[in-house]
């Protein structure tokens, strides 16, 4: 992607109203924003390794972010996302991405799929491994897609890309459903 989308990205992020108090407003929105969005890109999936990463990173990288003193700690991120509304950032993204790719999310198209790992009841023997499950669950039905046995020599994110794989997905984007398994 060009350094044109990020910079798109960025000014859709900063048309977001600032959900914080007064005194909650000493460091800037945008650069808090940037740091979640870099952070996340990284590949940073809680609140303690993005702060321990934006701590690490280099004054000039707090700089740009837009930080004109020591970046936040892990309680600071915690609060602004929880009183961001999630409408908001979710109108922000959405902008974006018609901007950026030219594609228009219609939420009617859209629907939901969960992927969790459980492991079974009473299935632990000795000398064996538990038997380890994965499924894919759709949100508006609530009907399992494909479930996936995790073999012991592996984990679920590598399950997970095998179950993916032999998924059909066909019809997933028009609204019909697949039948449940």
């Amino acid at each position: 992607m060009p350094s044109a989308c990020g910079g798109s990205l960025l000014t859709c992020l900063a048309q977001l109203p600032d959900p914080r108090g007064r005194k909650g407003r000493r460091l800037s929105l945008l650069a808090m924003l940037t740091a979640v969005v870099c952070g996340l890109l990284y590949g940073n999936r809680g609140y303690t390794q993005l702060v321990e990463w934006l701590h690490d990173s280099p004054v000039a990288v707090w700089h740009w972010m837009g930080y004109t003193c020591r970046p936040p700690k892990l309680d600071c991120f915690r609060d602004l996302l929880m009183k961001l509304d999630p409408a908001t950032l979710e109108a922000a993204l959405a902008s974006w991405i018609h901007e950026a790719l030219g594609i228009e999310l219609n939420p009617d198209q859209l629907q939901a799929v969960s992927i969790d790992g459980k492991t079974l009841c009473g299935t632990l023997r000795p000398f064996a491994r538990a038997v380890h499950l994965l499924a894919a669950v759709d949100h508006e039905t609530g009907c399992v897609l494909s479930q996936f046995r995790v073999d012991e020599q592996t984990n679920e994110y590598r399950a997970a890309l095998e179950m993916l794989r032999n998924m059909v997905m066909e019809g997933r984007a028009d609204g019909t459903h697949l039948p449940c398994v």
